[in-house]
């Protein structure tokens, strides 16, 4: 298979600021638009949440919800298959529209710029042009709203990789280790190539990398190697993008399913621009529990976002953002929301940098209790609001949180300051 290394021409990773938490502001509390865009049913189906949700019809009333929350932070994904057309062919019609509806009203997008798919002319994960396309974009859209600071260049890169090329749910509807290596390789370089592309025109740019974070508990006696594999794929995406060399069995796995030695050396020596910041998702639905007979159960909080994010920050030593939560049960989602911050309220406690917290999303979602595989319409009550946009219980909750924390900073700390001082991250256990 071609290597996206021949359609890079060479290219190298370029110096990058010293790391920092965000030097202005306040604590970023924020929620989301769900804009997932993936391709099913073998490329016969595009699923766009943005307009299964009713986004695009109502995205004016849809910014108004957010700032009448009082909130000033929104993860906001442009739906890429239908802004790049072709290389160097772009409509920008809905993006201007909303950003500046985004702009007038005072609200500062965490800009998404691809979220589980990719548009039609460009294929799939599997496509080794992705990354030079993807970086074209992205400097496409920051050379346009250069009033844009926060950035997440892809968003999930983990989770779009397996749910398309492992699980076989998703666009290419793959399921094998190579295809999966495959697609993790060409998010990364996309993002990183993306990241810098953003920087030439931003150069104070915070990019967010919003991650899933996951874990397998296994019920067997004697652990096996596959369940060992798996929770150190979880890690395979940031260890790329960080250019943190992976374990020696998770180095071995990547050669021996199309990783070369020289796609791998282009990874450790990039340096990931900018000011980066790890943000890590969690939903109860990320933790499992593998029982003996092969079945998995979900186990949320055996860690929670609390210990989950100690052993991320352990291995990477970035700033922290909570990303993502919610839950499927809009009664039990208030219980929820506090039981996240309580987490985000520990970690800081113990002098760990967390710059962010958001509930995603703003509104129901569709069709995510089955990973958006199945065209059900079924509304998944997770929002803070419904999707006739009428306030869901959590809604109150996360107002009474943002007057009691709204005016809280980030923490920083010394080691945070001048990470090249700090001592090498203590191993994981998978």
């Amino acid at each position: 298979m071609r290597s996206f290394l021949n359609t890079l021409d060479g290219l190298k990773g370029g110096g990058r600021p010293d790391e920092m938490a965000a030097r202005e502001g306040a604590f970023m509390f924020a929620t989301g638009i769900e804009c997932s865009y993936p391709t099913v049913d073998h490329g016969r189906m595009r699923r766009d949440l943005l307009e299964e949700c009713g986004h695009y019809a109502r995205w004016a009333e849809d910014l108004d919800l957010v700032k009448g929350m009082g909130l000033r932070f929104l993860r906001y994904g442009l739906p890429y298959h239908r802004t790049h057309l072709g290389p160097g062919r772009y409509d920008w019609s809905f993006a201007d529209e909303v950003m500046e509806g985004m702009r007038a009203r005072g609200i500062v997008p965490i800009l998404d710029l691809l979220h589980f798919g990719v548009p039609d002319w460009l294929g799939n994960f599997q496509n080794p042009d992705l990354p030079a396309h993807f970086a074209e974009y992205a400097e496409a859209v920051a050379r346009r709203y250069p009033w844009v600071k926060h950035w997440t260049p892809v968003n999930e890169i983990y989770v779009a990789a397996r749910v398309s090329a492992k699980d076989g749910f998703w666009n290419e509807q793959l399921k094998s280790d190579r295809a999966f290596v495959t697609a993790i390789k060409h998010l990364v370089a996309a993002s990183l190539l993306a990241g810098r592309a953003i920087l030439r025109h931003r150069p104070d740019a915070l990019l967010i990398q919003s991650e899933s974070a996951e874990y397998f508990h296994e019920l067997k006696a004697i652990p096996s190697r596959e369940n060992r594999i798996a929770n150190y794929n979880r890690f395979i995406s940031l260890d790329l993008l960080y250019g943190r060399p992976p374990d020696a069995e998770i180095y071995d796995f990547l050669l021996a399913n199309g990783m070369t030695k020289a796609e791998f050396d282009w990874f450790m020596d990039f340096d990931a621009p900018g000011y980066q910041v790890l943000g890590l998702d969690y939903y109860g639905r990320n933790e499992r529990m593998l029982k003996p007979d092969g079945t998995t159960i979900p186990a949320e909080d055996v860690l929670g976002w609390y210990q989950l994010a100690r052993q991320y920050y352990r291995r990477y030593r970035k700033p922290l953002m909570h990303t993502e939560t919610n839950v499927f049960d809009k009664e039990a989602a208030p219980g929820w929301l506090w039981k996240q911050w309580i987490n985000v309220l520990r970690l800081r406690g113990d002098g760990i940098p967390v710059l962010g917290f958001t509930w995603y999303s703003l509104v129901d979602q569709i069709d995510w209790d089955t990973e958006l595989r199945e065209k059900n319409d079924r509304v998944v009550n997770c929002g803070l609001y419904d999707l006739d946009r009428k306030p869901n219980p959590v809604a109150a909750d996360y107002r009474e949180m943002l007057a009691e924390y709204g005016g809280i900073g980030p923490v920083l700390h010394a080691g945070f300051l001048t990470p090249t001082d700090e001592p090498a991250p203590e191993p994981v256990e998978p």
